[in-house]
């Protein structure tokens, strides 16, 4: 009988542990959704906010559209801060950089070869690389201190002043081609711009929770989950709208868009989480990680560099190498967890 007892109290402790973890699983899943859906629809009153307050094309684009497909990363990242996870706020804002370089820019030159500007060659890639070494000599002593979120918040307020005066000064504007749907009266606006935020939050902490459950449950490290799983899923907002400008051959903004969300995520995603909560960075996240992103900015610069010619471009071939470093860099995470 006692047999019996233990039999069927084991048995409902499996059980409630599975419920558990499958709670934790569907927490992610609609965490991600819910997070890509709200980013639109904060993007979506946003837009026609600043459109009816007649703010410029030019700026809706740099400033609301580049803010709003990063708004799933700094909110993770910030409520993974405030929650006290440091490896989910850390590991979502460079995993979804690493992702950007490897693997959205990868899928994108396999569908469709991405034309690299010379603008592109002589200024962005270079600025990506400054604050990318920047970065990385903030955080050599493991720590992203308040003092270096404060830093790296100023860097990023100096990086959007000096894009828009440029952009606003420049002669072509690109950017005034961006398409916005006047129909959407003010109240709509302001519920979609409402709704947006209020879910963003939301989805974000029904995805940090259920991402710290199963770290903890596999015994794997919440950076892990906030490398792969969160920084994936917080990146398909970019990967779609690099595919699209890909397809209809805005080459531009498919690169531009995974450059500037980088600019983004290392220095106000970042910026913003050290500044609410100093983090510990641990070593992989200063001697692997941050390397990787540093060597696959390099190496994106050599690949799209042309000697003596006025552009480059990321051909199919080079597609399929990043998305290889991509893969071979998430096997050695998992691989490393095993050893």
């Amino acid at each position: 009988m006692q047999l019996w007892a233990l039999f069927l109290s084991k048995t409902a402790l499996c059980l409630e542990d599975a419920m558990t973890l499958t709670y934790a699983i569907l927490s992610i899943i609609i965490g991600l959704a819910a997070l890509v859906w709200s980013a639109d629809r904060f993007v979506q009153g946003a837009v026609a906010l600043a459109n009816h307050f007649g703010m410029p094309k030019i700026l809706i684009g740099m400033l609301i559209v580049g803010f709003g497909t990063s708004a799933p990363e700094i909110v993770v990242s910030a409520t993974s801060a405030l929650e006290g996870n440091p490896g989910i706020a850390l590991g979502n804002a460079y995993g979804s950089n690493i992702a950007n370089l490897a693997l959205i820019l990868g899928v994108t030159a396999v569908i469709s070869p991405i034309l690299v500007a010379p603008s592109t060659l002589r200024k962005e890639l270079p600025q990506l690389l400054a604050v990318t070494l920047i970065s990385i000599a903030l955080l050599l002593d493991g720590e992203v201190s308040r003092l270096d979120g404060i830093i790296l918040l100023l860097l990023f307020a100096t990086f959007m002043f000096w894009s828009v005066y440029q952009a606003l000064r420049a002669k072509y504007r690109p950017q005034e081609t961006l398409e916005i749907d006047t129909s959407i009266r003010l109240p709509k606006a302001l519920l979609l711009l409402i709704v947006g935020i209020v879910l963003l939050v939301a989805s974000s902490q029904l995805l940090v929770s259920g991402a710290v459950f199963i770290a903890q449950a596999f015994g794997v490290s919440d950076l892990v989950i906030g490398l792969t799983v969160i920084a994936i899923g917080t990146s398909l907002p970019e990967l779609a709208s690099s595919i699209s400008a890909a397809r209809q051959h805005q080459h531009e903004l498919a690169l531009g868009n995974v450059i500037g969300s980088n600019m983004f995520n290392t220095l106000a995603v970042v910026g913003l989480a050290g500044t609410i909560k100093p983090m510990h960075a641990g070593f992989e996240v200063v001697y692997r990680d941050m390397p990787v992103m540093l060597a696959l900015t390099l190496l994106l610069f050599i690949i799209g560099y042309r000697y003596r010619a006025p552009s480059g471009h990321i051909y199919r071939w080079a597609g399929a190498l990043l998305l290889l470093c991509y893969i071979a860099y998430n096997a050695f995470i998992f691989l490393s967890l095993r050893s």
